[in-house]
This record gives structure tokens, C-alpha cells and sequence, in this order.
């Protein structure tokens, strides 16, 4: 069994959780685990658990964004962009972003970005500076999507924490030089706020706000 877990995202602005990033885990002797393939589940499969998953958290009245990861598999599937769209019609007015986490051709991202919008779907990079959303391979996508993502703890997991404060400064130079939307992730106490406040960061997710829960789907 597969279900969506979710984790809160969070307007400093106004401390108020403005969305949640739906994170796919698959149910195991008892336990939830993380998928060993995401692509194990059909994104029209995930498509249903997103929809029951906005209709628990009740977004179409609290107008909160789901944010929803895609690889480049499932991204180059002909049917993800069809099945994106037709859960966006579904759960009108719910807000829907979409989070690639590898770095497609530039066309892809066109073709994308493209259809998206006209569905008022977001766009966004995710774990930029990390894996193969480095700025050499990302940087003439930017144009066509509406936010980024930095996850410190890609950093501190790979044992290089102490390049956070250098790359976050990059990043956020970034986000404004292209107007883009800017989330923090790996936020996990005061100190990470305070980093995120000094470059004028105010969207932030992270175990400081609540780790990923499931979501009561009946």
C-alpha cells in the first residue's frame, strides 16, 4: 500500500503553513518506508492519492499548495502531463505546484512549463546547488519556473555543512535576479532560521515545523 505523507511549508511572514510538500511511502511489515523506485507507482496512481490527499487537508478552502515530486522518468512518461493536468481540473481551486528534482533538457522544461501555466500549476526546481540541479544545468531553465528549492540537508548529509551559508547566498541571489519564489528546506532550529532571516528568506520547511505525517484519507 501507498500513501502520501506530508510536510508542512511555512510563511515566516505571517507563521502561517502556506502548503505541503506530499512525500510517497509505501507501507511494509507494519511500518511506512521510503519507496526503493518512485516509479513503482504510476504517477496516475499517485495522481488518486494526491486528489484524496487535497480533499483530507480540505486545500480547495484553506487555498494551502500541494507541492508534488517528479524525476525525469516520470517527467519524459507521455502521460504524466495529461494526468497532471486532470488532477489540477479535479481538485479546483486547490493550489497544485509541481517539484522536479532532476534537471530536464530545456525543451522538456518548455513544453512544460507551457502547459502548466495555462492550468495555473507552479513550476519548481528542486534541490538546487545538489545532485544534477547544479547552477551550469539549471541556469537556462530558470526562465520558466516560478520558484526554487535549497535543502540544507542534502548538505549535511553529504558532509560539506559548512558550504550552506556560501550557497545559500548564491541561491538567493538567484532567486531575486530571476523573481523567483525561494523555499528553505532542512530547516531545524533557531539557528537555521536566523541564516534563512539574514538573506531574507521567509519560506521555510523543515523538522523545526513538523516532520513529514500521514495524512487521515477516508
Amino acid at each position: 500500500m501507498y500513501r502520501f505523507f506530508v510536510q508542512p511549508q511555512v510563511n515566516q511572514d505571517d507563521q502561517q503553513v502556506f502548503g505541503y510538500e506530499v512525500l510517497l511511502r509505501k507501507q511494509q511489515n507494519e511500518t511506512w518506508v521510503l519507496p526503493q523506485k518512485f516509479t513503482d507507482i504510476s504517477v496516475a496512481d499517485q495522481a488518486k492519492l494526491l486528489e484524496q490527499t487535497a480533499t483530507a487537508l480540505n486545500t480547495a478552502v484553506t487555498k494551502q499548495v500541494l507541492a508534488f515530486n517528479l524525476n525525469n522518468q516520470q517527467l519524459r512518461d507521455p502521460l504524466t502531463l495529461g494526468t497532471i493536468i486532470a488532477l489540477k481540473k479535479r481538485i479546483n481551486p486547490a493550489a497544485l505546484t509541481i517539484e522536479l528534482t532532476e534537471a530536464p533538457t530545456l525543451e522538456e522544461i518548455q513544453q512544460f512549463s507551457l502547459a502548466l501555466h495555462q492550468y495555473n500549476i507552479g513550476l519548481v526546481l528542486d534541490d538546487v546547488g545538489t545532485g544534477s540541479n547544479t547552477f551550469p544545468n539549471i541556469q537556462y531553465l530558470l526562465p520558466f519556473v516560478d520558484e526554487i528549492k535549497f535543502a540544507m540537508q542534502n548538505f549535511r548529509m553529504a558532509g560539506v555543512a559548512t558550504k550552506i551559508p556560501e550557497c545559500l547566498a548564491f541561491w538567493a541571489k538567484i532567486a531575486h535576479q530571476f523573481r523567483l519564489s525561494f523555499i528553505l528546506e532542512g530547516v531545524e532550529d533557531a539557528k537555521d532560521q536566523a541564516l534563512a532571516k539574514h538573506f531574507g528568506i521567509t519560506l521555510h520547511q523543515g523538522y523545526l515545523y513538523g516532520k513529514p505525517s500521514l495524512v487521515p484519507c477516508n
